[in-house]
């Protein structure tokens, strides 16, 4: 059974998020479809860096226009952040009626979270106060920035969401910077942080011969798979990107 230690993803913060993803995709069975999300999340923060933590999930109504605020559950998941000793990241799925008007979080509630131990959000709806983010810090992953929302109501905290095309659960790994998101696999994850050096030491050499113009392609293809071997990925997995 994997432990999860905050030393371990302190070191996985040294790293981008590409590069991690390449490395989850050569050493581990998950398929590739499963751990990372769409294009449709986006850094609005990319200044602050890799953003490393567990998933604590919630689903979200932030855009219907009729109903009374619900705050039961975001308030009981908050105290469950501060009692969690591991960095979090705030996973929330939106589910209101005008998904283009869904609003998550502004600069205020941010600090609340971050108080709380929250390092960022990734969240399928928008955000506001993107300056106050940065200055927080707090770090935010969603489809762009968005003015208002109507009533908050939040609901299913704990559950498993929905968000970019992959299920993210409560006690997930989310790994995400300028680049993007991945959902970084248990089976995978405590041996990450050693594969990530050898997988940028592979990419440094590797790139070093594709960029050659006195190689043909062939010739490239044969250095790459050699560098494959020296460096224990798998042939059939590993690619240059």
């Amino acid at each position: 059974m994997t432990i999860l230690t905050r030393e371990l993803l302190c070191q996985l913060a040294e790293f981008d998020t590409p590069l991690l993803a390449n490395t989850v995709n050569s050493i581990d069975p998950t398929p590739a479809h499963e751990f990372y999300l769409g294009g449709s999340i986006q850094s609005v923060t990319p200044q602050l860096g890799p953003t490393v933590g567990i998933a604590y999930t919630i689903t979200l109504d932030s855009s219907t226009p009729e109903g009374a605020p619900e705050l039961d559950e975001y308030w009981k998941q908050l105290e469950a952040i501060e009692d969690e000793d591991l960095p979090v990241v705030w996973v929330v799925k939106t589910v209101g009626s005008r998904p283009d008007h869904e609003c998550v979080i502004g600069d205020g509630m941010a600090k609340v979270l971050a108080a709380a131990g929250c390092t960022g959000l990734v969240t399928d709806g928008g955000v506001r106060d993107v300056r106050g983010l940065l200055t927080v810090p707090f770090a935010a992953y969603c489809r762009g920035q968005v003015i208002h929302h109507c009533n908050l109501r939040f609901r299913r905290a704990g559950a498993p969401v929905e968000i970019g095309g992959i299920t993210v659960r409560t006690g997930d790994v989310i790994h995400a910077d300028s680049g993007g998101v991945i959902r970084v696999p248990h089976s995978c994850v405590e041996e990450l942080p050693e594969r990530a050096i050898q997988m940028l030491a592979f990419e440094r050499d590797a790139h070093m011969w594709l960029r050659r113009t006195d190689l043909r392609a062939s010739e490239k293809h044969l250095h790459v798979q050699e560098l494959l071997a020296k460096y224990g990925f798998a042939r059939e997995k590993a690619e240059i990107r």
